[in-house]
Parts: C-alpha cells; sequence; structure tokens
C-alpha cells in the first residue's frame, strides 16, 4: 500500500486499514498483513504492474521487469515484505 503525502505506515495505521476492511466488506476480507511501500510498480504510461505484486507475494521469481521505470522498487517491495514476514 502507497500512503497518499509521503506518510509512513505504521502498527496503528495497518490496524485501522484492517478494521475499515472489515467494516466495509467483511471481517473474513481483512489482509492479513499489508506492506507500505513509497512507490508500486508502474509501467512507462502509469499502469500498476499487479502481476508483479502478486509474484512478490506468493513468493515467486519475478517475471519480466523491463518494461517498470523503476525496477528498483520491485526490489524495495520483496525487501519490505520480507521484514514484515519476519517480524511476524
Amino acid at each position: 500500500m502507497t500512503l497518499k503525502g509521503g506518510a509512513e505506515g505504521s502498527v496503528e495505521k495497518l490496524e485501522e486499514l484492517r478494521n475499515h476492511v472489515a467494516k466495509k466488506i467483511g471481517a473474513i476480507a481483512k489482509p492479513a498483513n499489508i506492506v507500505f511501500t513509497p512507490e508500486l510498480p508502474k509501467t512507462r504510461s502509469g499502469k500498476i504492474m499487479r502481476r508483479l505484486l502478486r509474484d512478490v507475494a506468493e513468493n515467486r521469481t519475478l517475471g519480466d521487469t523491463t518494461t517498470l521505470v523503476d525496477p528498483a522498487v520491485v526490489e524495495e517491495i520483496k525487501n519490505r515484505a520480507e521484514s514484515e514476514k519476519s517480524e511476524d
């Protein structure tokens, strides 16, 4: 998740978002984990590469990243996701 205004994620924000999902959609839809990132992987045309986000979430080998504006964003997300898992 990328927060507006460059805000940093926190445990309080994580719980607030999980509770919001539970209230709006239902408790079964609460995400187990939320990774706060400064930016999402986007193509040069501005489309978010959801496929790469799924690859990171499911611990799969990353596919083609040549169309990304900044390929380092995917590595940053991967590192943050791994550090979030180790904290649990």
